[in-house]
């Protein structure tokens, strides 16, 4: 398969800070890639490193198997969606989605017609005489992504740009980003701190922690088999066993993750593929779907526990704070995890 973008022992360095440390990764043509991490992890970075907005200290960038170096932004075939829609207040929506266009000497004609069929692409037909500050946010992230998609490029970066949006208008665009590209076909490179966006949306994603890739993987992989400690604790919740309890439990001083929802109450008979901790309930959380309980062990670590809220059974009254209970895990939900961060893909 034809490689968009690849990354080869890339570092950024400013100063004495190491944004981004020997990243090697191929993203895929038509393929829809995230890159997860939490604020200061390199991701942003590669985002820029990509379109030109810096350059790397070290290592090779290639777009569509062409070295990248050198090449100013306007010289790539990609384009930008930033978070803050970056629109210009005094044009109309149309003319904004053209402008582009317009700077590449674009005829009018032309560019009155692309910027129809981008705006189109993104459910805006008929909105092109309306001025931003007439748009909802969620109306002008379309615009903005409009603008990126009139000038047909063959990967489109998007650095965070649902970040400003509620709750409700998020999870709605994250299917209609996943829709568009699907229909275009061209690579979409997704930048966010927020994991939800990053599994709901991705073909494969990224982990990003000090300037450095933990993981690359399917968002089920991830999930399921996080590779390190990193990636287990920051791709949504897990119970990390570490120190002399993952010996004891699993005869290997190695940690472990397990899954909150993989862990339940202990019932019966132990099985002879299950294991079982004791502690306190220390806490209980009414999540809707869900309920988390929150047991102290004997060593004082935290167990996770979460149980599926069944409409027919009121599960909060069965257990109460300062309870003690027994829970239990099948050893093959256990996760071995590594602690040291991975250089590379």
């Amino acid at each position: 398969m034809t490689l968009a973008v690849q990354f080869t022992n890339v570092s950024r360095q400013f100063g004495e800070v190491k944004a981004v440390d020997r990243v090697s990764i191929d993203i895929q043509d038509g393929e829809f890639f995230s890159m997860l991490g939490p604020s200061g992890s390199g991701k942003t970075t590669c985002l820029r490193l990509i379109a030109g907005f810096e350059q790397p200290s070290a290592g090779s960038i290639r777009i569509h198997g062409v070295e990248a170096a050198g090449l100013p932004p306007y010289q790539r075939d990609v384009n930008t969606v930033f978070q803050d829609y970056a629109l210009f207040p005094h044009m109309n929506v149309r003319d904004n989605v053209a402008y582009g266009l317009k700077v590449k000497g674009v005829g009018k004609d032309e560019r009155q017609k692309r910027a129809e069929e981008a705006l189109d692409m993104v459910a805006l037909g008929g909105y092109g005489d309306r001025k931003p500050v007439q748009l909802s946010g969620g109306q002008r992230q379309r615009v903005a992504l409009a603008r990126a998609l009139v000038n047909r490029p063959r990967v489109l970066l998007l650095d965070e740009p649902l970040g400003a949006l509620d709750l409700k208008l998020r999870e709605q665009m994250q299917g209609e980003l996943k829709k568009l590209q699907r229909q275009l076909g061209i690579t979409f490179i997704f930048v966010t701190h927020d994991q939800t966006e990053a599994l709901s949306m991705s073909d494969r994603v990224a982990v990003f922690n000090k300037g450095r890739i933990e993981q690359v993987d399917s968002p089920r992989n991830l999930y399921m088999k996080p590779a390190t400690t990193f990636v287990a604790e920051f791709v949504g919740t897990s119970n990390v066993i570490r120190g002399d309890l993952a010996r004891q439990l699993s005869g290997n001083p190695q940690p472990f993750s397990i899954r909150p929802e993989h862990v339940r109450f202990a019932d019966g008979p132990l099985a002879s593929h299950e294991i079982e901790v004791s502690g306190l309930l220390h806490d209980i959380q009414y999540q809707g779907s869900a309920t988390r309980y929150e047991l102290k062990l004997e060593n004082g670590q935290t167990l996770n526990i979460s149980k599926a809220n069944n409409q027919w059974l009121d599960t909060s009254a069965q257990h109460q704070t300062g309870q003690r209970i027994s829970a239990r895990w099948a050893r093959e939900a256990m996760i071995p995890l590594h602690d040291t961060v991975a250089g590379g893909v």
